[in-house]
């Protein structure tokens, strides 16, 4: 393989690589971001809070959508007090387009966690984040990496893709546990936040140069279509409620044309799950 750095040697299904393997393979990653990183919003800043904003947006989401999304988001919540006091309905007007709607009600209890616990700073432990609603351990690791500089370790899609290509064979499967040990040596301590950069940029290329490495992980799920599925008709029940603002659940189901039953089922996990609620005269938004 091309890009597979010297000084690695066979190890089983792995390709281990000495101080000097290690040395080249960071001087290769960073190499390729420093004459060509690409150019994103939250790359500009290091506000904890609008990491975190951007943190959660992209876990789901397509990076050109959270990049058109993500000033506008900003514009009309630009920090923790204002996310944590705005009403439901304005915060998931302002998140839609986004998809996986929940996160924008995560996003929002971990602004007022924040506001609340933690006098309006964000924590840098990891630890302690990925306790916040909405945000593992990965999650976490990263949003302290490029918030506060910290050099963590963790691991996602890009990352995980960069490493089955370099260090593993071809053919073989590959677990997290396997790949954790390198992601630690080849940390880059003195610029966490680069370094990881640089990783996402070149997973992100690796994905459009070869056949994507991370099939071969342990943790491959192939997303599931989105036309047709529950989490498109919770997305227009949504958007049907911050249009009209109350509707009857008769209505609802009339105007999604969808099985009553089905519909039902969606309707009673967004009320449990604190999207809407039930009034007198219908459904509308949570409060």
């Amino acid at each position: 393989m091309a890009d597979r750095q010297t000084h690695l040697v066979p190890d089983g299904h792995r390709f281990a690589p000495d101080d000097d393997g290690i040395q080249a393979f960071q001087d290769f990653v960073l190499a390729r971001y420093r004459s060509a990183a690409r150019q994103f919003p939250w790359r500009k800043i290091a506000d904890p809070y609008a990491i975190l904003v951007s943190e959660i947006m992209l876990q789901q989401t397509q990076v050109g959508r959270v990049a058109e999304k993500f000033p506008t988001f900003l514009s009309a919540f630009p920090d923790f007090a204002s996310l944590s006091g705005a009403p439901l309905a304005e915060v998931l007007a302002a998140w839609q387009g986004m998809g996986y709607n929940r996160r924008a009600i995560a996003l929002q209890k971990c602004a007022r966690i924040v506001a609340e616990e933690h006098g309006g700073k964000l924590p840098d432990d990891p630890a302690i984040l990925a306790t916040f609603p909405g945000i593992g351990p990965a999650t976490a690791a990263s949003i302290c990496a490029y918030a506060f500089n910290r050099p963590v370790v963790f691991i996602e899609t890009n990352i995980r893709r960069v490493f089955i290509h370099h260090f593993f064979e071809d053919g073989a499967t590959v677990s997290d546990d396997e790949i954790h040990p390198l992601v630690e040596r080849a940390l880059y301590c003195p610029d966490p936040r680069e370094w990881y950069n640089a990783l996402m940029d070149y997973g992100t290329d690796l994905a459009k140069s070869v056949p994507n490495p991370n099939r071969r992980s342990r943790h491959y799920a192939k997303q599931s279509a989105f036309e047709g599925s529950d989490r498109q008709i919770r997305g227009a029940v949504l958007k049907l409620l911050l249009a009209r603002g109350t509707i009857s659940r008769a209505a609802i189901v009339r105007e999604l044309g969808k099985d009553r039953d089905r519909v039902e089922a969606i309707l009673a996990a967004l009320e449990t799950e604190g999207f809407i609620r039930s009034t007198k005269k219908g459904l509308s938004l949570a409060s």
